[in-house]
């Protein structure tokens, strides 16, 4: 906390202190406020650089597959921090200190104050950063740099790549880390050693660090690359990767990492970009290796690496070139995990008796085993071993010690004809590819915007990446971020329930927003509805159910709505969808406030089964929202509509809301739902859904 907000803190305390004037409004905002700085100080703990693109990437992607146990310490404090942030609201009760008097220009100076002290916030500058990140960028200007190989491998090699988790080259300064990493250190005697490798921006973790190496384009997450949830059928659709070029030169390609692949999407950019196989956690529990080799994120890094020994032996032998790639997971932040062959490890140290320290003395070891007995192997004349770090190291148990040093990436290159020696021209992961890339054919030295390292040719957007301009390395961002949709994106298809856009396929709802070049700059997966309202550059155009829009009976199940700056708008159902809509298209004249639309609400979810025949579905809301809105039952995937009732507010308060529902077969299922306007919900006392009887015949 900088000092000039923690005197903001301590003014607004007083301030509220001061004056019974809007007391409980002033607790309010500070409560607020402390909690928010509690939030942030989680987020900083986790990402060690605030709220930035990995936090919203992995907002958008969800925590499924993260170890979440391992950070229970830090949840337990931020779940302290945020009862003193609570406990705010009891200064209302305090009545010594205030003024008699004077509680306009308390509350006004409170105002001021909290004003300042948002300014003063690390949320608010991470904000800004955000924001000035996810701004539209004129890509022209680097478009002729984004290169793709165009050559055939010349010298067929066979691949392994070993990514150490967070195992960045400053753990083998012998100065800091006394004999932390001989095995490494040996390696990078022999190998071709990179030095002064950065993580640039959109590269600073897992995926962001598998995607900007094997791709050369840094991953973008701003408002829209969301890659949510599986509503995205591809991961950057548009992006040429090494993995997509070996594959079409005959290469198998074959991935094996302790984690959950579903963790960041990891398994669906690899699936989406040439992998034929990708081993993860779930791999090694159905192959029955016992608990004790898994940790709260996955399994542990020595039975990892003896599977991929063994599964390098079995890829030398079948005589089809490879590019088998792990990801190791053990030195992982904050404190790193000990598997079972490590347990005796013990590293003595200034520092004191670190558990991270012992993990990646246990890395060490492990990595260099594997690289030893590949290189041992009948097959090491024709192996190309790279290890690499995905990216630096995020907050741990040796940050501080980290702060202090020049931070590096590790990328060592090893094979027979490759003379040890060190590059120090610098450069970032971003040009990790293309320089593999050279070592298969030397005409080749571009991937993306990543320039080989062995090549004389500056790797411009690593240059613009490390000399700080900001300004040249945002049309980076803003080319890559095309690349999950392609440039092809003025025209709209629905294709079943996908909305086609350029190259990507997308589960509706979804809001697409367009700059005045017609170019996407974001898409929107989650709050669609309310994001909507904002107003754009140019065009929005948002995909739903045509519940989300139309009073009337829907004339069709899907709908899309334009609308501009002026709130010209026009919408467009199914038949247009199937036949294409041009964004470009003209659009009517409106001239009053943009439509709301309308969100799904859940009200119940009948699971049990239900025998074909005519059902009374009866419902009594405590509330009735303040707008008409749409009832249905359908079935849980949403696509077959059993029933549809447009209600109308007035008639019903206090009273029950019936909705016929007829099923023509035998269901297990059943979702009962309301369309309501974003802002509101409809809390139910009671719901019931009863068989009618059939009519018996006189």
């Amino acid at each position: 906390m900088s000092l000039l907000l923690f005197l903001c803190v301590l003014a607004l305390v007083w301030l509220l202190l001061a004056s019974t004037t809007r007391r409980r409004t002033k607790a309010a905002l500070l409560s607020l406020l402390l909690v928010s700085l509690a939030v942030w100080w989680l987020i900083d703990r986790l990402s060690g650089d605030g709220i930035n693109a990995a936090t919203l990437y992995h907002l958008d992607t969800g925590l499924q597959g993260a170890g979440i146990a391992e950070f229970r310490g830090l949840i337990m404090a931020f779940v302290g921090l945020v009862a003193i942030a609570l406990s705010s609201l009891l200064l209302v009760r305090i009545r010594r200190f205030r003024l008699p008097r004077h509680g306009t220009t308390v509350s006004l100076s409170f105002s001021a104050v909290f004003v300042v002290a948002v300014l003063a916030s690390p949320i608010f500058s991470d904000a800004l950063r955000l924001y000035h990140m996810s701004r539209p960028a004129d890509v022209s200007t680097v478009a002729a740099e984004y290169l793709l190989p165009d050559k055939p491998v010349m010298q067929p090699r066979n691949i392994v790549w070993i990514y150490g988790e967070s195992l960045e080259r400053t753990y083998l300064d012998d100065s800091v880390f006394p004999g932390l990493m001989p095995n490494l250190a040996r390696l990078a005697g022999e190998a071709v050693d990179f030095r002064d490798i950065v993580s640039p921006e959109g590269s600073g973790w897992t995926i962001a660090g598998l995607v900007s190496s094997m791709c050369g384009i840094p991953l973008t997450t701003s408002r829209g690359d969301e890659n949510s949830m599986g509503r995205m059928n591809h991961f950057l659709p548009g992006a040429y990767c090494l993995g997509d070029y070996l594959k079409q030169q005959g290469y198998t390609l074959r991935f094996s990492g302790g984690a959950d692949a579903a963790f960041a999407a990891k398994g669906d950019f690899l699936a989406s970009h040439g992998f034929d196989q990708v081993k993860d956690r779930r791999h090694f529990e159905n192959a029955g290796v016992p608990k004790r080799h898994f940790s709260n994120w996955g399994i542990h890094d020595d039975v990892l690496l003896d599977d991929v020994f063994d599964d390098f032996m079995s890829l030398s032998a079948d005589g089809q070139p490879f590019m088998l790639t792990t990801l190791t997971m053990d030195t992982h932040h904050p404190a790193g995990h000990l598997p079972v062959s490590c347990r005796d490890t013990r590293y003595d140290s200034a520092l004191g008796d670190i558990g991270l320290l012992r993990a990646l003395k246990c890395t060490d070891r492990l990595i260099s085993e594997l690289v030893d007995k590949i290189r041992r192997s009948p097959y090491a004349d024709n192996t190309l071993i790279v290890v690499a770090s995905d990216h630096l190291a995020m907050p741990n148990d040796l940050s501080d010690v980290l702060a202090r040093q020049h931070r590096e990436n590790l990328l060592l290159l090893l094979a027979p004809d490759l003379p040890p020696r060190q590059v120090a021209s610098g450069g970032s992961t971003l040009d990790s590819g293309a320089t593999v890339l050279q070592l298969l054919n030397p005409a080749l030295h571009a991937l993306g915007f990543g320039r080989s390292l062995l090549a004389s040719a500056p790797p411009s957007a690593s240059v613009a990446a490390r000399s700080g301009d900001q300004a040249r390395y945002q049309s980076y961002l803003g080319f890559a971020r095309q690349l999950w949709t392609g440039q092809e994106t003025g025209i709209l298809r629905m294709d079943d329930d996908r909305v086609i856009v350029g190259q990507q396929q997308i589960k509706p709802p979804v809001l697409l927003e367009y700059d005045s070049q017609w170019n996407i700059t974001s898409i929107v997966l989650e709050d669609a509805p309310r994001q909507f309202m904002r107003d754009p550059d140019n065009v929005l155009a948002y995909i739903d159910r045509c519940t989300a829009f139309e009073d009337a009976l829907p004339l069709g199940e899907w709908c899309a709505l334009l609308v501009d700056r002026s709130n010209d708008l026009k919408l467009y159902t199914d038949l247009d969808l199937q036949q294409g809509v041009k964004i470009d298209a003209p659009l009517e004249t409106h001239g009053e406030p943009r439509p709301r639309p309308r969100r799904p609400l859940t009200l119940s979810h009948e699971s049990r089964r239900m025998l074909a025949g005519q059902y009374q579905l009866r419902l009594r809301p405590q509330r009735l929202p303040s707008h008409p809105f749409w009832l249905e039952a359908v079935s849980a995937d949403g696509k077959v509509v059993h029933a549809r009732e447009w209600v109308r507010v007035e008639g019903h308060e206090g009273g029950q809301i019936r909705l016929p529902v007829w099923l023509d077969t035998t269901v297990d299922d059943l979702v009962i739902r309301a369309w309501l306007d974003y802002t509101e919900d409809m809390p139910l006392e009671g719901i019931a859904l009863t068989r009618v009887p059939p009519r018996k015949r006189s």
